[in-house]
């Protein structure tokens, strides 16, 4: 049996329940701008449904947030490192915009109920 779920085949309550928890995600990560430790319980979400909205148009989305999540970290941790010779601090503040720009987009093709493409912009 497949234990995939696509959302043309189930009921229209698990559509809306898979639906609210991907823009409550999105709600996190967009909190995480001013309060930084919601992003966490996001990527936990993120993979604790990932599986659930696999060949789902939300399937993208999941992806886009997670590969935000994990981009960001990693270009934040090396703007950290480097803040001390001050070459840190424009890659912070790109990062920033880049995420910022990220949360914003995947919410407006979210609220379309559109797949996003996968790619970094």
């Amino acid at each position: 049996m497949n234990d995939k779920i696509f959302l043309e085949n189930t009921p229209s309550e698990k559509q809306d329940q898979l639906r609210q928890y991907t823009l409550i995600i999105y709600g996190l990560y967009a909190l995480s701008i001013i309060v930084g430790l919601t992003s966490i319980a996001a990527i936990i979400m993120n993979y604790m449904k990932r599986e659930e909205v696999q060949g789902t148009w939300l399937a993208s989305h999941f992806e886009w947030q997670i590969k935000t999540f994990w981009v960001t970290l990693i270009i934040a941790v090396i703007g950290l490192v480097l803040s001390f010779v001050l070459i840190g601090i424009p890659i912070l503040f790109a990062v920033s915009i880049w995420f910022i720009y990220r949360i914003v987009k995947g919410l407006v093709v979210f609220m379309d109920n559109k797949p996003i493409s996968d790619g970094w912009f």
